[in-house]
């Protein structure tokens, strides 16, 4: 899902949980994906669907905070 749904669908309220884990691709990265009160879960993608994924759990969490999400579970 990419950042302007992200906004779009948390203003909604259909955002039911949000979720950080290792990229199973490179674990010394992280990546964000949200669950919907449906029960679907997405990752946050790109402007070119390409999965996001974040060196530093820092700029991760800037970037979530800047969706409008408050809260996040970690997976480590």
């Amino acid at each position: 899902m990419k950042r302007e749904q992200v906004r779009e669908r948390h203003a909604e309220g259909l955002i039911s949980a949000t979720h950080v884990i290792q990229n199973p691709a490179n674990p010394g990265e992280w990546i964000v994906f949200f669950k919907k009160s449906a029960g679907r879960s997405y990752f946050l993608v790109d402007d070119n669907d390409e999965v996001e994924s974040f060196a530093r759990l820092d700029d991760l969490i800037e970037t979530v905070r800047g969706l409008g999400i408050k809260f996040a579970e970690i997976h480590m």
